[in-house]
């Protein structure tokens, strides 16, 4: 499968979903499955709690994550005693969560474990980053709901992303807030020299003008910037770089901006963009460019067609649409899951 040699050149993957319900341990559970033959060391973390039989929300019933002989987790020292496998403690961590110290272990036989990982994206990088060290070839970290943060190319090397009936029982409508997702975590890379001089800059709102200088508008975010992008500062500007967040007041303040469509507005990667869907939408519609200084790798699509509600929806229609509006891979793990 191509997608499963793709996941193999990478040093880290994360799974994250849009939704709740929408698939991603049933993604994980398929390519654990897939790769236990792998001659990479693969390790697996989460950066919330997974692996529970029962949702602790919705009381209804969840995926177990099956880990396969000889593979390596990272979970808190609370978790790790429920643990159903044998297995060897490599490192305890003196980082300390809520559950406890870290733990990272290597499976002895097949068998059940709870994952609950790092709570923090920096936390999360520091373990990557010492994994390699202890010779794990490939982290696999399963999302938390709305942690798009994981697939910030800053954290984990490539993503892929969960989708599914939970987000809508229209197919349409599902293809259209999945297409939306995808194109902000695919936003289009400035080039090498541009991102040279903004590599260093991480706060504050910085152009560049048509003599290629760097100039510091003076403001610590993006917030207090929007009295400062006059139609005599456009004139004069190429790119517009935020550093931090980028908010639906900045673009919509920019878009009433008769010279916007001159400028290009980027940010660090996507995980900065906090701006609502009507917001980005109404910006490029205006002629409005967007890029990023690093660019997520984003694998493949996931599709659970089954909404926590219980409704079904056509999974070949979904795939084959997401398919045609994403250009990307899209796989119904779950039918994955029924062929082996």
């Amino acid at each position: 499968m191509q997608l499963i040699s793709e996941i193999q050149k990478c040093s880290s993957l994360s799974i994250v979903g849009m939704a709740k319900n929408v698939g991603k341990t049933v993604t994980l559970n398929y390519l654990l499955g897939e790769l236990q033959h792998s001659d990479k060391q693969i390790a697996v973390t989460s950066i919330g709690i997974d692996g529970e039989g029962i949702d602790q929300v919705t009381a209804t019933a969840k995926p177990e994550i099956i880990l396969y002989d000889g593979m390596m987790f990272v979970t808190s020292e609370k978790h790790y005693i429920s643990r159903q496998l044998t297995s060897e403690i490599m490192h305890l961590s003196n980082h300390r969560t809520s559950l406890g110290r870290l733990v990272t272990a290597k499976t002895r036989v097949t068998g059940k474990v709870l994952l609950s990982g790092p709570a923090d994206t920096a936390t999360l990088q520091q373990l990557i980053a010492h994994n390699k060290m202890m010779g794990v070839d490939l982290t696999i970290v399963d999302g938390a709901l709305s942690r798009l943060s994981l697939a910030s190319p800053s954290v984990t090397e490539a993503t892929i992303l969960a989708t599914g009936a939970a987000i809508s029982a229209k197919i349409a409508h599902l293809v259209k807030q999945t297409k939306h997702q995808c194109d902000i975590v695919q936003l289009e890379q400035v080039d090498n020299d541009i991102l040279s001089k903004l590599t260093l800059l991480h706060s504050g709102v910085w152009i560049i003008n048509k003599e290629g200088e760097v100039r510091d508008l003076g403001v610590r975010s993006a917030l207090m910037a929007g009295r400062l992008i006059t139609e005599q500062l456009l004139n004069d500007t190429l790119y517009i770089y935020i550093a931090g967040a980028l908010s639906d007041s900045f673009l919509d303040h920019l878009r009433m901006q008769k010279s916007m469509d001159k400028v290009t507005l980027v940010v660090q990667d996507f995980t900065k963009v906090f701006a609502s869907p009507e917001s980005i939408t109404a910006f490029f519609r205006k002629g409005g460019k967007l890029k990023v200084l690093y660019k997520t790798r984003l694998l493949a699509i996931t599709v659970n067609p089954t909404s926590p509600e219980g409704y079904v929806l056509n999974s070949q229609e979904v795939c084959s649409a997401l398919q045609d509006a994403l250009e990307l891979p899209v796989y119904d793990v779950r039918q994955l899951n029924n062929q082996k």
